[in-house]
C-alpha cells in the first residue's frame, strides 16, 4: 500500500535533509520527495502528493507567494503549510488568505512541528499563537467545540445549526480548498458551494474563510 506523498520545498538542502528525518515521527508509512525550488517543485509534484511544505521564500519566485499561488492553482486538491523564519502577522495571514492550511514558524520545536502536521494531516488546521496576537478574530461563549472531520473545532450550539452539506462545505473552505474543487468533490455546482458558504459563515460569526480558519485555529489550541 503506498504511504503518504509529502513534497518539501525549500533551497536549502540542509533544511530539507533535517525535515525528512523529523518526518519520520509522523509515526506513518511516508513517500516523501524533494524540490530546490518553485520551479523543480511544479515539475515533480502529483494529484496525488497530499501534504506540501513549503518554504515562504523561493530564490526563483518573484514575489514571496508566488510559488504558493502556483501551486495551489496546479494542484489545488494538495494541502499547503507554508514554512518560515519569519513570523510577521502580515505573512500568516496572507498565506491563509491563498489557501495555505497552516502556517509552522522554522524556530518551532520538533515537537511543535509534528504536532502542527499530524494536525493538518487529520484534516485541521494549524496557525501559530503569534498570528493571534492582535488578530480581530469574533470567539464564541460556549465552553463545549465539536471536532469536524479531523479536529477542526467550532461551537457545537453553532455547528447544529448547520446542515451536514454545509458542513461539508464549510469544513473544504478551512482545509484550504478552493471552491471547484469542493465542488467536484461533493458532485454540486459551484454556485451551491458559495450560497452553503455565505450560511455557514453568517452562522458561524465570520465573514469569509480566512476569518473561519483563525477561529478553529485559536478554537483548536485554546489560543
Amino acid at each position: 500500500m503506498p504511504g503518504l506523498k509529502i513534497l518539501i520545498v525549500d533551497d536549502h538542502a540542509l533544511f530539507r535533509s533535517g525535515l525528512c528525518f523529523l518526518l519520520e515521527g509522523l509515526g506513518q508509512e511516508i513517500e516523501i520527495v524533494e524540490a530546490g525550488s518553485c520551479e523543480q517543485a511544479l515539475e515533480v509534484c502529483e494529484e496525488t502528493t497530499e501534504l506540501v511544505l513549503l518554504d515562504y521564500h523561493l530564490p526563483d519566485c518573484n514575489g514571496d507567494f508566488d510559488a504558493l499561488k502556483k501551486i495551489k492553482t496546479k494542484f489545488p486538491s494538495s494541502t499547503v503549510v507554508v514554512l518560515s523564519s519569519e513570523d510577521d502577522q502580515a505573512i500568516i495571514r496572507g498565506a491563509v488568505e491563498l489557501g495555505a492550511a497552516g502556517f509552522i514558524p522554522k524556530s518551532s520545536t520538533p515537537s511543535v512541528m509534528i504536532t502542527a502536521l499530524k494536525s493538518v494531516l487529520a484534516g485541521g488546521i494549524y496557525l501559530p499563537a503569534m498570528a493571534f496576537a492582535s488578530a480581530k478574530i469574533k470567539d464564541t461563549s460556549a465552553n463545549t467545540s465539536f471536532a469536524i472531520e479531523g479536529s477542526i473545532p467550532l461551537d457545537q450550539s453553532l455547528v447544529s445549526q448547520l446542515s451536514g452539506r454545509q458542513l461539508e462545505v464549510l469544513t473544504g473552505a478551512i482545509k484550504g480548498k478552493p471552491n471547484k474543487v469542493i465542488a467536484r468533490e461533493l458532485n454540486i455546482a459551484e454556485g451551491t458551494v458559495k450560497a452553503h458558504l455565505s450560511i455557514a459563515y453568517r452562522v458561524i460569526n465570520v465573514k469569509n474563510r480566512t476569518e473561519a480558519v483563525y477561529l478553529a485555529a485559536k478554537l483548536k489550541f485554546g489560543l
